[in-house]
């Protein structure tokens, strides 16, 4: 035991047990309290309403994506620069809300006209998608600034405040759902039950970054136009991905039905476990990387690491789904039984989604960005060319949709990653 604790490493697997242990257990909170959430609503709302319910939860993830378009990529690139500094990363910070309060007005003006024909389409009345598209905006103006305050406590890794917020906004949503949908069982008042909570844990992730920022710092136009460089390159990328990304929602609620898209919703819950592994990445790995210096061996160890772990754990998860499904799916209730092979194939979407996440998520935090119109390219080649063998009037045929697509972009960002790392000189 003493010769182990004089290994040069024992310092440094300890403090990453820690930090793990505690994040981990953060998280397994965080996301069992958002999936306590989840399957309380799929339970108390009829399938109908849990329809709307997605198509709305849906756009509101499109109208972030557009109001962020790479946005939080250069501020944490920005910010990684100068973390030390309290006045620079102020200023990122600052530069990085304005920028993000500009393009949330293109989002709403693009987004909602979409949802309300969504809604409208799937046999929603005016007064139901009036009232869903006002639900959105509480969710929709906390999201603004949410993952830019984030930033700044991952750069400086002070992770349990912020996870002490994040639980309190999931106890606080858990709350909510439990004593209004028994009573009121409809898409809106969910949304708001979801949307509230996370306005009051916007107040205070502000707080948390008010300490290491210095908040009277204002909009820099040099900061800005280093982070537009970015944005220019993410934004056709971004613009892609809110019609790839949701394109199996928006199909099956074009050419199938509104149970179609709940089952669809609800099988999206279960796979949404993954955003555990996701999340701790995010808070644990992306920022340490972000900060090393651009040496070949030290970031090609630290994605090899990391992708070996995720693949470790997606093989644990497909394996429990396929041995257990209809244990699993009992979950959901009787509304969504008979969903086995649907399952397993929306698992398994989600596990090769963590690992195009990871790839993701390094090579933006360095500033690598692919060619927007080349990504284009390949992404359309993959979403186009599997039409013509599926059926997506039907689950099962979005699903495998969803899988090639999911497998092209893990190909893709990968294989981008590993490029930007092997060209590095030293």
């Amino acid at each position: 035991m003493i010769h182990f604790k004089q290994h040069p490493k024992y310092d440094t697997i300890v403090s990453w047990a820690k930090l793990i242990s505690i994040t981990g257990s953060a998280q397994i909170i965080i996301q069992a309290l958002g999936f306590a959430s989840g399957i309380l609503i799929i339970r108390l709302l009829p399938v109908e309403e849990y329809g709307l319910y997605t198509l709305a939860n849906t756009m509101l993830g499109t109208m972030t994506v557009l109001a962020d378009a790479g946005i939080s990529t250069g501020v944490m690139a920005q910010g990684a620069k100068v973390w030390q500094s309290k006045k620079e990363l102020g200023v990122v910070l600052a530069t990085g809300l304005d920028l993000r309060r500009k393009f949330a007005i293109g989002s709403l003006i693009i987004s909602i006209p979409v949802l309300i024909y969504l809604l409208l389409h799937n046999n929603a009345s005016w007064l139901t998608s009036c009232l869903i598209v006002a639900a959105l905006i509480p969710a929709f103006f906390a999201a603004l600034s949410d993952s830019l305050l984030e930033i700044v406590p991952k750069l400086h890794q002070d992770i349990l405040p912020l996870q002490k917020n994040q639980v309190s906004v999931g106890i606080l949503r858990l709350l909510l759902i439990g004593l209004t949908m028994f009573v009121f069982p409809w898409a809106f008042i969910a949304l708001l039950a979801n949307g509230i909570p996370r306005i009051f844990g916007n107040i205070k992730l502000r707080k948390i970054a008010d300490r290491f920022v210095d908040k009277t710092q204002k909009s820099d136009p040099a900061i800005q136009r280093e982070i537009m460089l970015i944005v220019k390159n993410i934004l056709p990328g971004a613009i892609y991905f809110c019609v790839s990304g949701q394109i199996t929602i928006w199909l099956i609620s074009i050419f199938g039905n509104t149970i179609a898209v709940a089952q669809l919703g609800a099988l999206g819950r279960l796979a949404m476990l993954l955003n555990i592994v996701g999340v701790i990445i995010n808070i644990l790995i992306v920022p340490r990387f972000a900060r090393l210096q651009p040496r070949k061996k030290d970031l090609l160890k630290k994605v090899l690491y990391t992708i070996s772990l995720v693949l470790f754990i997606n093989m644990i998860i497909i394996l429990l789904v396929v041995l257990f499904p209809t244990e699993i799916l009992l979950i959901l209730g009787n509304q969504y039984k008979n969903l086995n092979m649907a399952m397993i194939l929306s698992v398994l979407i989600g596990c090769v989604n963590l690992g195009t996440g990871v790839f993701i998520s390094f090579s933006s935090s360095r500033g690598w960005v692919i060619n927007p119109f080349l990504m284009m390219i390949f992404n359309i080649f993959g979403t186009v060319f599997p039409l013509f063998f599926v059926d997506v009037s039907t689950l099962k045929g979005v699903l495998i949709l969803s899988l090639f697509g999911s497998l092209w972009g893990l190909f893709i960002y990968g294989g981008y990653t590993f490029q930007k790392i092997l060209k590095l000189d030293n």
